[in-house]
């Protein structure tokens, strides 16, 4: 079966029971592994459990199919149900799981962990098509769906939040799920008891050189006509694990914003100003290097920068495209424009 959008949540909470391989993919890999995980204590509330849960790879399952079924059918001496991890699942597993759908154990659940699995994945039309499979996309969230996030892990945590606080969270530690939870269990724990809302200095005080720092070494550097910077950012965040997409929507969002501000200083409005109504707002001390981005960036090169990321950002989507060498090609190009 195939989820829409607004499916995704609630199967994740309660997965429908005829769904007995559940595939979850995406470039999150965060956002992946604890959408899994909460599908499979559906069934095994403890996914450590070694009676009741096996993890198994797709080489094992290359070099040994029968171990899926064996794994599958397998009794707990402890009762229960039963969970199948299926760590870095591929299309050539295809196969197999189509004849396991065939005869699935109604007391076994299978969930295949994979990355990005574009539209002509063969296990991904298998799930979608499906009647006792699903498959379960797990993309980088944008700001709204980061902000939301936000917002119920203070609820949940009983701290208030200013919206300022959660704009600027929103935009600058994207990228990864496992990331971002961790930096707001970092933000609950320094506040601790103290009174009062979670304010913008404060998330900046403690997330600053979270990834956002790089993030935005990257961008005034792309913006700013300084290549080797722009490079050295990108590798720094690459090897932290952000994702693609989520460097190439940071880099939409400032390159908009500029685009923005030229709009309204071409009309007369005043740069000053402009700048100090933005929303997220311009952190104060990349005001002055976002004023002279404004000032140097021409509309119609602005507009053909926009156009190249939106190109590149549907070239990411596609299968087998060569991602990391793609957005190292365009953020070279567009910091070494004069």
């Amino acid at each position: 079966m195939k989820l829409t959008y607004r499916d995704i949540e609630p199967f994740v909470r309660a997965p429908n029971p005829a769904a007995r391989v559940v595939l979850v993919y995406g470039p999150d890999d965060g956002l992946m592994r604890e959408r899994a995980k909460l599908i499979g204590q559906s069934v095994v509330a403890d996914m450590t459990d070694p009676f009741n849960v096996a993890i198994l790879n797709t080489d094992t399952l290359d070099s040994d199919p029968a171990r899926l079924m064996d794994e599958a059918y397998a009794i707990s001496m402890m009762g229960g149900g039963r969970v199948v991890r299926v760590e870095n699942a591929a299309d050539s597993l295809t196969p197999l799981i189509k004849s396991y759908l065939e005869k699935p154990n109604d007391e076994a659940l299978i969930i295949l962990e994979a990355g990005e699995l574009g539209t002509k994945s063969s296990l991904r039309a298998l799930c979608e098509k499906a009647k006792n499979a699903a498959a379960v996309p797990c993309y980088v969230e944008d700001e709204k769906d980061l902000g939301r996030l936000i917002r119920e892990t203070m609820q949940a945590a009983e701290r208030r939040i200013d919206n300022d606080a959660v704009i600027w969270l929103a935009a600058n530690i994207s990228g990864n799920r496992m990331k971002v939870r961790s930096e707001l269990d970092k933000i609950i724990t320094y506040k601790g008891a103290e009174p009062g809302p979670v304010t913008l200095i404060d998330v900046m005080d403690i997330c600053g050189a979270a990834g956002a720092q790089s993030l935005d070494d990257l961008i005034y550097a792309t913006a700013g006509n300084n290549p080797q910077g722009a490079l050295k950012a990108l590798q720094t965040l690459v090897d932290e694990g952000m994702a693609d997409i989520a460097m190439l929507r940071a880099l939409q969002n400032h390159f908009r914003k500029l685009h923005l501000t030229k709009a309204r200083m071409e009309e007369g409005e005043n740069l000053e100003g402009i700048v100090k109504s933005l929303s997220p707002p311009i952190f104060f001390k990349q005001e002055p290097a976002f004023k002279s981005q404004a000032n140097r960036w021409s509309m119609p090169a602005l507009e053909r920068i926009l156009y190249r990321l939106a190109d590149l950002e549907a070239q990411t989507k596609q299968t087998g495209a060569p991602v990391e060498t793609l957005c190292a090609q365009a953020i070279l190009s567009i910091s070494a424009i004069r």
